[in-house]
Order: C-alpha cells, then structure tokens, then sequence
C-alpha cells in the first residue's frame, strides 16, 4: 500500500496563488509521483478553489471545520506543513505522525518589518504570537526544511536556543541533516512557453514596441516598490518608450489585509503623474498565465530595503526571471539575488540607490541583446532549482519517515518554561494601551480564534 503524505498549506492554492500556495502545489505534484499525496487546505483558509481538482496526480480537499481537518489529517503516514498551522491546530503534535515542518520563510523577521509603522502594543502582541508559535514548531518537529543554507545556520542557532541540538539528535547524525536541511522554492523543469500575447500591444496603455520594465511578485512591505518609480524619469530620459509593471498588487487571500507598500506606491506614481502611463499595477496573475508575462518583459526588477529579512530571504519570485531567462536588476543583499549575479544574469545595486537602478536598467534596455546572449548561463543556474531536483530531500524523508530522537525528552519542558501567562498579557495591554488598548486585544483575540473555528 502507498504511502499517504498529507501536506498542509497556509495559504489559497488553486489559479491565482502566492508563494506558499505555490510552494505546496509544487511539493504535491513531484511528492505524487512516489507516493498517495493529499493536499489539504485547513478551515481558516476561507476561500473557494477554482479550478477541477479532479483530474491531478493528487487529492485537494478544503475542510470547512475543525473535526473534518483532524478526520483528513489522521489518515497519514506522514504531515508536512509550515506556518502557524501547529500553533492553530496543536492536535497535530498529537497523532504520532512524523512530522515535517517547513521554515523557508523566516515569518518572525517578516514580521517586524511587515508591522513598522503599527503601534508599538500591536507590535509585541504580534511578536509574541509568532515567537510563541515558532517555539512550538521548533520544539515538535521531527524534520525541519528551509530555503538556503545561510538560512540553515539561522534555524540551527534557533534549534540549538531551544534544546534541539543535544546528544539524542548529534548521535543521530552529527550533521544535523537528518534535523535540518535545504529544500528552496523551485521552479519548472520544462521551458516556459509563450501562448498569448498579455503585455505588449494588449495591455492598455502599453503600445507593441514599448520595453517593459517587469515586478513579477507581489508587492509586500518589506519590499522596495518606491525606488524603481522614482528611477523611471531618470529611465525615461533615455528610453522614453519604458514601461513598468507591477504583476501583483492584491495577493489572492482575501483575508490578507491591505499593506501600506501598494498604496504608497500608487501614489507616487500618480504625484509623479505615471499612474497607467508608465506605471501600471495589476490586480494578480494566474499562476498558469504568468510565463507570458515573463517572457514579454525585457527586464526584471526586484528591490527591498536594507534589513534583517533580507540577510535570510530567498526572494521566491526571481526563480521565475531564472526560468524565463529574463536579465535582472535585484537589490543586493539576499540568497539567490547573489548566486544569479554569480552567474552573470543578475545586477545588483545597493539599497534605495535610485541613480544606480536606473543606471542599471537602462543599460540593459539599451543592449536589446542581452537575454539571448544570457541564455547559457539561466539555462545552466535554472537546472539546480528544478522542483524535481530541490524536493529530494522532502523525497528521501517520505521514503524513510521517522521521528526525531529526542522530541518527546524535550517537548513537555521547553512548552511549559516558554509559556507566557495571560495576567502578564492582560498587564502589558493596560499599560501600554490602557483600557482601549484591552478590549482591542480581547476584541481581536476573540475574532482569531472564532475564526480558526
């Protein structure tokens, strides 16, 4: 009998995903061609699939409760999931199940970029969620996976913090690999294929021969939108024919809220007077639509500011300028910005330098033959991040589940001495909020909670 391998996501899949969405369809369908695979989506996702689930190598099935998602989790041999999945539905820790938690994304440095410009009470009380649960993750897994090794040596120290490198898992292996190991975003083994026009001569307000300036993901926080818009009148000067488009500006979970980097782009680009002249944001694209829009594009463009979430980053969406062959220009700073300038298809600027973006793209605008001249070197650097190829260790733990050595020395212990009490919590929102500050916290706690119901 096959081996059944549940995979949990924490985020919609289906024809408009993001990359955690993405993440897990691409781990479904190389994980199916070994064994069962079931993708399950948990009931706090509250979003409809749109497309026919029937017809692939692999089950999806969205639970709409709680005891419906504990029925579908406990027929597995084996649970990979990732997020705050284990703080939510902490049954999960309690099946005896090999457990595989993914940490490509480290969500606590995310995060305190991501809330910034909040108030300092809802700053700690996120904080303190995500720290709570990334113990909880760290202190219940069997099998830890992440994006890069330098994010490995992060997880390591985070690992050896909590008492997970110790003398059970060291005599397991003395490597750690069996505790820890790299599994990045991946990207398809086929080339990608042109089926449709999208941007160019299509799109309103960008004509056949104009060049295209390419933001092929979302637009997040932590990111830089703002300094490639104030660098087009500088781009234009020289190539007034530059476009710049924004693939994505509304993630495809509703329940996303709103954040603060779109707007403040939008309205630069409409003080500057380019809004949907030479700036255009697009809603999202279909995860099946978006190597039309890549292999239109003449130049990628990938910007963030200079902080922690950098350092460990692995900016998932410049896998799909490797795969389309597109030339770059990318912040310097993160994981595979790095390796693609290493291989000569990347241009790294330092942050925020406006003149030297758009130095950068215009230069490559200017030398129309770039991309093909290029194509050696994608081709070469795209055959190490194939899904196939990155997934192997996710493969050879399925093929010899097990659980780690010391999880249950160490789980009871660790639970209790990190636990934070509700009096304290109570406490901190009075002072740092008063009574508003409370019944805000109790009000949002209250909706949390329903809402995972």
């Amino acid at each position: 009998m096959s081996r059944v391998i549940t995979l949990i996501p924490n985020d919609k899949v289906g024809t408009y995903m993001a990359g955690p969405g993405i993440r897990y369809w691409e781990f479904a369908r190389v994980l199916s061609r070994h064994f069962h695979v079931k993708l399950i989506i948990p009931p706090y996702i509250k979003v409809a699939n749109e497309i026919n689930f029937s017809s692939l190598p692999f089950s999806v099935q969205h639970c709409k409760n709680t005891a419906e998602f504990r029925a579908a989790v406990e027929r597995s041999d084996v649970i990979i999931t990732l997020g705050v999945i284990v703080f939510l539905y902490p049954f999960l820790t309690q099946l005896n199940k090999p457990l595989v938690l993914d940490i490509y994304n480290p969500f606590l440095l995310e995060g305190l970029q991501r809330d910034v410009d909040t108030d300092v009470l809802s700053r700690w009380t996120t904080f303190e969620s995500d720290l709570q649960a990334l113990r909880q993750q760290l202190l219940v897994g069997d099998f830890f996976v992440c994006a890069s090794e330098r994010q490995r040596d992060f997880w390591l120290g985070m690992l050896a913090a909590v008492g997970r490198i110790n003398p059970y898992t060291h005599l397991q292996d003395p490597t750690l690999r069996q505790l820890i190991d790299v599994v990045p975003f991946g990207l398809p083994g086929a080339a990608p294929q042109h089926t449709h026009p999208v941007l160019k001569g299509v799109y309103p307000g960008i004509a056949a021969d104009d060049q295209v300036i390419l933001w092929a993901g979302g637009v997040w926080n932590w990111l830089d939108p703002l300094s490639i818009i104030r660098a087009m009148p500088l781009i234009l000067e020289k190539r007034p024919r530059a476009k710049l488009f924004f693939m994505g500006i509304k993630r495809p979970n509703p329940s996303t809220p709103n954040l603060k980097a779109v707007e403040a782009a939008i309205a630069l680009s409409k003080e500057l007077g380019f809004f949907d002249r030479y700036v255009f944001f697009n809603d999202w694209v279909a995860y099946h639509e978006r190597q039309n829009f890549l292999l239109e594009a003449d130049v990628g463009i990938s910007l963030h500011l200079d902080h922690i979430e950098t350092h460990f980053s692995f900016r998932t969406r410049l896998l799909d300028h490797l795969w389309a062959g597109l030339p770059t220009i990318a912040t310097r700073g993160d994981t595979l910005g790095s390796k693609m300038a290493e291989y000569g298809v990347a241009r790294l600027v330092a942050p925020r330098d406006v003149p030297g973006i758009a130095h950068a793209v215009t230069e490559f605008l200017i030398d129309e033959g770039r991309r093909e001249k290029l194509q050696p070197q994608f081709y070469q650097l795209a055959s190490r991040y194939h899904w196939e190829v990155v997934c192997q260790p996710l493969v050879q733990f399925c093929q010899s589940p097990y659980q780690a050595p010391d999880k249950n020395h160490l789980t009871q212990h660790f639970a209790m001495r990190n636990r934070r009490s509700m009096p304290y919590k109570v406490y901190r929102a009075l002072r740092m909020g008063g009574v508003a500050g409370l019944l805000r916290q109790i009000k949002e706690y209250l909706h949390f909670w329903y809402n995972q119901s």
